[in-house]
């Protein structure tokens, strides 16, 4: 899947979201968004005259009928023996579309949130060129917001609702636990759809470097996500509960404190890197109160106090300090 960002993870004001004023985008134009639903036509397919409608999708759907056969479905689909897959994929995944058509038969609202959303981009970004935005139902592995060469794709299977009861499956509890399944909600659309466009703007750099840097780099995500999202809610953003960021905030001194006793900042062991950074329900040898990733919610904290001394920069420059430069000239030092 190289075409793909990976974004897997409420729309009012959060805890620790940047001070600053957000601006005024009210004059940006951006072309008509349309949202193209590439799995009602799927699964209006015959799968008696599976050829036939295949290549009617094909001829319905060229840019995106590529991209979801072969890195989606990962099958080639010009191979007759490839009809099989497709058929098990229809079958299996079809009641699971069923139930998605009646939560999402009318998507007004999501041309509209993106839309606005798409303007904070523009804003920033001017000559980011926005995709064509399209729904599809895929496996359930497929992350639920992805890029490709033309389309911001959005992928409903991740977004049934949290208590959808197939998510509740023992196999894909295993895949996705409570903890993250969560999130896998209707307002956690339009959040993850600008994550995986804030993603193919900047992308990860933090691999392979040490513990702080990863920090920082997983951080400035984040910070790029305050001003591509700033009526959104820390909570999508980082995909905490409003009780893991409350305990954040009111323990960033300790957890900082605790890091810097316990660690070396400048680490690159992996053992120590999955401790603070990736997913989980709770960070180790912390309370369980505390949130998986808690690394990147400091990095974050780092970032955007480096920002605030720093507000002569934009925040294209912001993102390209180097990352070890952000955390020394930060002087964090959380009480």
């Amino acid at each position: 899947m190289k075409y793909f960002i990976l974004a897997i993870t409420l729309l009012t004001l959060g805890a620790c979201n940047s001070g600053k004023k957000k601006p005024d985008v009210s004059g940006i134009k951006v072309e008509n968004v349309q949202v193209e639903r590439f799995e009602q036509a799927f699964f209006k397919i015959d799968t008696n005259n599976l050829r036939n409608g295949l290549v009617d999708l094909r001829n319905g759907f060229p840019a995106f009928y590529p991209v979801f056969m072969r890195d989606i479905l990962q099958v080639n689909p010009m191979d007759t023996t490839a009809f099989s897959i497709i058929r098990q994929v229809y079958g299996s995944y079809k009641p699971i579309n069923d139930s998605l058509q009646l939560k999402y038969k009318n998507l007004n609202w999501l041309t509209e949130d993106l839309t606005q959303s798409f303007k904070y981009v523009k804003y920033y970004y001017p000559n980011y060129k926005l995709p064509r935005v399209i729904t599809f139902v895929g496996p359930l592995d497929v992350p639920g917001a992805v890029i490709t060469p033309d389309y911001l794709g959005i992928g409903l299977q991740q977004f049934a609702g949290k208590n959808f009861s197939v998510y509740q499956e023992e196999p894909i509890q295993q895949m996705y636990p409570t903890y993250i399944s969560r999130r896998f909600d209707k307002e956690y659309i339009v959040p993850n759809a600008i994550k995986a466009i804030a993603d193919d703007i900047y992308p990860d750099q933090s691999v392979g470097r040490p513990l702080i840097e990863q920090m920082v780099e997983k951080g400035k995500a984040w910070y790029l996500l305050d001003h591509l999202l700033p009526d959104a809610a820390d909570s999508v953003k980082t995909g905490y509960t409003q009780k893991q960021l409350d305990w954040s905030k009111e323990n960033e001194g300790n957890i900082w404190g605790y890091i810097l006793k316990n660690e070396n900042p400048y680490s690159i062991e992996p053992h120590v890197i999955q401790t603070y950074i990736g997913e989980a329900p709770f960070t180790q040898n912390m309370p369980e109160a505390s949130p998986g990733n808690i690394g990147q919610w400091i990095g974050w904290r780092i970032v955007q106090k480096y920002a605030d001394a720093h507000d002569e920069l934009s925040l294209q420059e912001v993102l390209a300090k180097p990352a070890r430069e952000i955390f020394e000239q930060s002087k964090y030092r959380p009480k």
